[in-house]
């Protein structure tokens, strides 16, 4: 195994570990970045990481934050950091919540996105 290939490995893991396992989309940017520019993917991804596990707040404050702000900007990443938050400890009603407020500033479209994203996640919550 190349050291390039150790750290898309590395790479990769820091998803699973958050998340439960690698995004499609952001597995394919991984392998290409690592192929064409492993310095910057690495910093980029470095980045995240830093950004994601500040000292200041607990897992599941950060994921619940991002799930909010993917939900104001409509982003479907918003369904990865909702689970997240839920491997963090978050409960339905604080992502619920979290959506409220994406709600206030981006209207209904993000609560709508959330409808969707947490009745999937929490499926005996849906009525059909």
């Amino acid at each position: 195994m190349s050291k390039t290939d150790a750290k898309l490995d590395e790479l990769k893991a820091r998803y699973e570990t958050m998340i439960g396992f690698t995004p499609p989309k952001i597995a394919k940017r991984l392998e290409l970045g690592m192929r064409v520019d492993p310095g910057l993917v690495a910093a980029l991804e470095d980045w995240r990481i830093a950004a994601l596990t500040p000292a200041a707040l607990d897992q599941k404050t950060v994921q619940l934050m991002a799930f909010a702000i993917l939900l104001v900007q409509t982003s479907e990443a918003a369904a990865n950091h909702a689970r997240a938050a839920i491997k963090a400890g978050a409960t339905l009603d604080e992502l619920h919540a979290s959506a409220g407020i994406a709600a206030l500033f981006r209207g209904v479209a993000a609560f709508n996105m959330a409808g969707e994203i947490l009745a999937g996640l929490f499926p005996e919550t849906r009525s059909d």
